[in-house]
């Protein structure tokens, strides 16, 4: 028996594909196939607090280089662009400074693309009937566990 994938939920073997304790023989498995579900509330505020993150991570840069060039083309001469880089040099060792608390904020924006904005379903064809296995938002579990469920169906001898 090879084995494929295995987590706390689902184990793929070459004989048993196991979700949540409910077991489907490799051999009654006709086909895989995998599909988009709805989205649901999590997935949603998911989406809403990555684009947040990513405003309040990008919003003192930008700042600063926009006071930079307004006051670089609102100087009238070459003696008033000291200003223009001073506000840029602040805005550049301010983010110098920053940048170690602009872990924490990254570090929710990447777990949020591994909890995933969208759902993913994984369905089988078993004894005749389409079957949903798995429904998940974490798209690297799922991509593994899919691809253990078609390989274990391709490589079961019919």
């Amino acid at each position: 028996m090879t084995v494929y994938y295995r987590d706390q939920h689902v184990q793929v073997t070459s004989d048993m594909v196991r979700v949540d304790g409910v077991g489907y023989p490799v051999a009654a498995l006709a086909l895989v196939w995998h599909r988009r579900g709805t989205g649901t509330t999590r997935t949603r505020s998911r989406r809403l607090g990555r684009g947040v993150l990513i405003l309040l991570i990008s919003i003192l840069p930008l700042a600063a280089i926009v006071c930079a060039i307004s006051l670089i083309y609102s100087a009238s001469d070459r003696a008033a662009w000291g200003l223009a880089a001073v506000v840029l040099g602040v805005g550049v060792i301010g983010a110098i400074v920053l940048l170690p608390l602009a872990e924490l904020p990254l570090s929710w924006l990447d777990r949020s693309y591994d909890e995933g904005t969208v759902v993913n379903e994984l369905w089988v064809r078993y004894a005749g009937h389409d079957q949903l296995l798995l429904r998940t938002t974490n798209t690297l579990r799922f991509g593994q566990i899919y691809r253990a469920v078609q390989r274990a169906v391709e490589q079961h001898p019919s």
